[in-house]
């Protein structure tokens, strides 16, 4: 059983107090002495004198971490989750250990994200509106490819509501919730020869060397001619703590939505991005409630009850978010629905992927709405509607 320096110190220490107790009025002065002289004993720094230095990598290659195909940190020689008791006995040393690698930022061969922001984003002190996509093969900034292929980039892409919304004052971040990973090539495995060679001749060696690049020329224009479309093997490397659409949301608003000025935010979720929003709120309910004003969803996939959300949360979505879904009925009809969360009406149209563009000027003068009751204190017009479904009755 290891004893730590402090109790080496601070045992005999005690024994000779109660020895000098039993003393006459002489151990007194004594005994003050010695209550004196611990009165300035550092317990930290004797802990300090045990302790390695506190000199830590600054890459998670220096400390022989990395991240797995599946997103996950572990060690690079053994495969283990990391370890926290390094050292043991040393808790305070092994904490700032802990603390200096989760300083580590993402080194220059670890797979990264990217968002895209406008200037005033992160400093404009009023406004501020975020736009996430669907899911599927769209990226940062897109609605639909098959609508920028087919029709036009204005109902295809999020740029005319990124031109409105700057143009009104706010500040934009477009979210990129659908690059999860890299793909990059699978390692070769190396197969060595079991016979050992060392002793044949080089000219012997050289022949079978020959013979052998040879036949590995033939196997691979075999297979090549056989699968022309498999030229490589690869495998999927997971961008650290955004390998999910629900996970990059939940990154960007924890290191930039939440350290944003704005005083109001509003979000534009469609199709899987409103599911995105949905777990956002359900891992940040008193954040988001604190600082969006109001959201708009477009033919959202979101399910209160599959996503487990709380009552807390369903009443603050049917008072704060509209759903424009897919409908023959015109603009902004309101459309009945059986779950217990925001209010939904018709985008206008029964295509799915043109619920964003065909809702567009609708969702501008909500969040303008919103603005206003926020500032009057009083909901939101489209919120409460007459002819709005009271979901508590259902």
């Amino acid at each position: 059983m290891s004893i730590s320096l402090s109790s080496l110190i601070l045992l005999p220490v005690w024994i000779s107090m109660a020895q000098i107790q039993q003393g006459g009025p002489d151990e007194k002065e004594k005994t003050t002495a010695l209550k004196d002289l611990l009165s300035r004993i550092d317990l930290d720094e004797l802990m300090k004198k045990d302790e390695p230095p506190l000199d830590f990598p600054d890459t998670l290659e220096g400390f022989e971490y990395a991240f797995n195909e599946k997103g996950q940190l572990r060690h690079i020689k053994t495969g283990e989750p990391f370890v926290f008791n390094y050292q043991e006995d040393l808790h305070r040393w092994n904490q700032k250990r802990y603390e200096a690698l989760g300083e580590v930022d993402a080194t220059e061969s670890e797979p990264k994200s990217f968002i895209f922001m406008s200037e005033d984003a992160l400093t404009n002190p009023q406004k501020l509106m975020v736009l996430i996509h669907g899911s599927g093969v769209v990226r940062a900034g897109q609605w639909a490819r098959r609508l920028i292929i087919n029709e036009d980039l204005d109902s295809g892409t999020q740029i005319p509501f990124i031109k409105r919304a700057m143009d009104e004052g706010y500040g934009v971040i477009v979210l990129n919730p659908n690059e999860n990973y890299i793909e990059v090539e699978k390692p070769k495995i190396q197969v060595q020869s079991s016979s050992d060679s060392s002793d044949e001749p080089a000219e012997k060696r050289e022949r079978k060397d020959k013979v052998s690049k040879e036949t590995k020329k033939r196997r691979d224009f075999y297979e090549k001619y056989r699968n022309p479309q498999r030229e490589k093997e690869m495998m999927q490397l997971y961008i650290r703590e955004n390998g999910s659409p629900e996970e990059h949301a939940v990154y960007v608003w924890d290191h930039f939505i939440a350290q944003s000025a704005a005083e109001n935010v509003f979000f534009v979720a469609h199709s899987y991005g409103g599911l995105a929003f949905v777990e956002l709120m359900i891992q940040r309910e008193a954040d988001v409630k604190s600082k969006v004003t109001a959201v708009a969803l477009t033919d959202s996939v979101h399910n209160v009850w599959h996503q487990e959300a709380g009552k807390t949360i369903r009443e603050w979505m049917r008072e704060n978010c509209c759903n424009w879904v897919s409908s023959s009925e015109p603009l902004d009809t309101s459309v009945e629905s059986m779950l217990p969360d925001c209010p939904r009406v018709s985008a206008g149209t029964d295509r799915h992927e043109l619920t964003s563009w065909k809702s567009f000027p609708s969702i501008f003068k909500f969040f303008t709405e919103a603005s206003e009751a926020k500032t009057s204190s009083l909901k939101p017009a489209l919120t409460r509607r007459s002819h709005r479904i009271k979901h508590e009755e259902l």
